[in-house]
């Protein structure tokens, strides 16, 4: 593959708009330009949950994610693209059964908190539900695939989980949200 960026900066955002993958130029404060920073800011949280250190199999979990994210940002830059597979919705699912059932159940909430890695993941896991939110106020003006829009739910999802995971394998409990009022 030949060099997709052999010139970083091209002056053509100076006016406020920004160039799509169709070569579309919207305002830089656009619904799909939000939606797409959420985006690529999760992707970008999750690079430092990566710098932490975490078992083998969360790293390729969340190593397949960032190249999902990665083409998420791309189906909303390019308006009309679809990248994100029904596949991935069904990999999350089973990824996220396979780590749920090796914790305790849930009696209390739980607050962000314990271990980095895990402080790191709530944080994405905050993230995502902008990301979530921002997607669904685009798609409320422009349509974005069906499949995109369940990705990232069950990607919040999944990042509560690894939350929980995280915290257990750094030996740390999760922080539970105390409901008395003091």
């Amino acid at each position: 593959m030949g060099n997709r960026l052999s010139k970083i900066y091209t002056r053509t955002g100076d006016s406020g708009t920004t160039g799509l993958g169709d070569g579309t130029r919207v305002p830089k404060d656009s619904l799909r330009i939000h939606a797409m920073g959420d985006v690529d800011e999760l992707n970008s949280v999750i690079g430092i949950m990566l710098t932490e250190p975490i078992s083998d199999q969360i790293t390729d979990c969340l190593t397949a994610v960032q190249h999902d994210l990665f083409n998420l940002g791309g189906e909303i830059c390019m308006p009309n693209m679809e990248l994100i597979k029904a596949e991935r919705i069904t990999s999350l699912e089973t990824t996220l059964d396979a780590f749920n059932d090796s914790l305790a159940p849930l009696k209390e909430f739980i607050l962000p908190g314990g271990s980095r890695a895990a402080a790191y993941c709530h944080l994405a896991r905050t993230v995502c539900r902008r990301a979530e939110r921002e997607m669904h106020t685009l798609h409320s003006e422009e349509k974005l695939t069906a499949t995109s829009l369940q990705y990232i739910n069950r990607l919040s999802d999944l990042l509560f989980v690894l939350c929980r995971v995280l915290n257990k394998e750094a030996g740390e409990p999760d922080v539970l949200w105390n409901n008395e009022s003091k």
